[in-house]
């Protein structure tokens, strides 16, 4: 029987793969609408939505991973998740304050990726030792 911890750190584990796929899957299929909802226009930044779509595949193949039923891989997954998600806090963070991409879109995915950290920290801290 899984401990409280062990259950949490599933939980979030599972959330984080979730949330992975489902932003993933809408970066890859509609990269205008997520580009837009962030502050950025395509029609002013073509490139944004091949990036969106490069970043979106990304964020599949991680929550691909978290939700594998091998242990090894999801041992892995949960090694890398929070450097991931720190690496792209501090990313969106400073292309906010040095203006490459609206205010809005750097606060937003910052938010996101700060909400992703904890989730990894959590599921790591409660997962079982490998």
């Amino acid at each position: 029987m899984l401990g409280r911890m062990s259950r949490v750190g599933e939980g979030a584990r599972v959330l984080l793969g979730l949330i992975r796929l489902v932003n993933g899957t809408a970066a890859m299929v509609a990269p205008e609408p997520i580009g837009r909802r962030l502050g950025i226009e395509p029609e002013e930044n073509p490139a944004a939505s091949y990036v969106t779509r490069l970043f979106g595949i990304r964020t599949m193949l991680i929550g691909y991973d978290l939700l594998q039923r091998d242990p090894a891989i999801r041992a892995r997954a949960l090694r890398v998740a929070p450097l991931i998600h720190v690496s792209d806090t501090a990313v969106a963070i400073a292309a906010g304050a040095a203006g490459k991409i609206p205010r809005k879109a750097a606060m937003t995915t910052a938010a996101i990726s700060t909400t992703n950290t904890l989730l990894a920290l959590t599921a790591r801290r409660g997962s079982p030792p490998t």
